[in-house]
């Protein structure tokens, strides 16, 4: 069950902590944790001798805490934060709950707990797939002349494989002169194909440039 301490800055806060660590050494358990640590952060200073189970576990904390910082500590204080007169009790306001010197041992949530969850959600969110937009593509490939092998030219063409590359229905159209060229629909992924890289670094050059002169693109369209 978590623990709460409220105004440590007060005597009323250290005298309801040294009724706490009456026969207790620590604030959880019988080890130092960071429950001590936590605690220990909001008490302002050395609690005077009318504390002295709060001095006590104050000198113990003080001890590991030297251990674990070696180096020469000169000392700080904070000022801003002065003690009122206590007034007469009166009603607990609702709003007042989530108060800054109240310390929730268990149920808070760390830093580190919040760095964690946010990498887990900025992870999945960069897992998510962003779809890649699709085209299609009519292609012209124009062989050298009329004695060129039609059927090895689209087989050379139809040879090309590659991520994102899908080749389509094709037909020989008549030029004029006895020569045809092949006329070829592909499809493509945009992000993954570029149509004037497959023409310039793929289809006009060797070892498919034996049959294909060159290649024009006729329509695109995206899907």
């Amino acid at each position: 069950m978590a623990v709460t301490f409220s105004n440590l800055h007060t005597d009323t806060g250290l005298k309801s902590l040294n009724e706490f660590f009456s026969g207790k050494t620590y604030v959880s358990g019988d080890q130092f944790t960071k429950d001590d640590i936590k605690v220990y952060a909001a008490v302002l200073e050395k609690p005077g001798d009318a504390f002295p189970s709060v001095g006590k576990w104050y000198e113990v904390v003080s001890s590991n805490l030297a251990a674990s910082f070696p180096g020469n500590a000169q000392g700080v204080r904070f000022s801003g934060k002065a003690s009122a007169p206590e007034a007469a009790p009166a009603k607990p306001d609702a709003s007042a709950a989530e108060d800054d010197d109240d310390l929730d041992l268990f149920g808070d949530e760390t830093e580190e707990d919040k760095k964690v969850a946010e990498e887990r959600e900025a992870a999945k969110k960069s897992t998510k797939k962003k779809e890649s937009g699709k085209s299609s593509v009519l292609l012209d490939v124009k062989p050298w002349d009329d004695e060129t092998d039609m059927k090895k030219l689209e087989e050379a063409v139809r040879s090309v494989e590659m991520p994102g590359l899908l080749w389509g229905a094709s037909k020989l159209v008549p030029v004029g002169y006895g020569i045809k060229k092949l006329q070829i629909m592909l499809t493509i992924v945009d992000d993954l194909v570029s149509v004037d890289s497959l023409i310039e670094e793929t289809l006009t050059v060797e070892p498919i440039n034996e049959y294909v002169q060159s290649c024009d693109i006729v329509a695109f369209n995206k899907i």
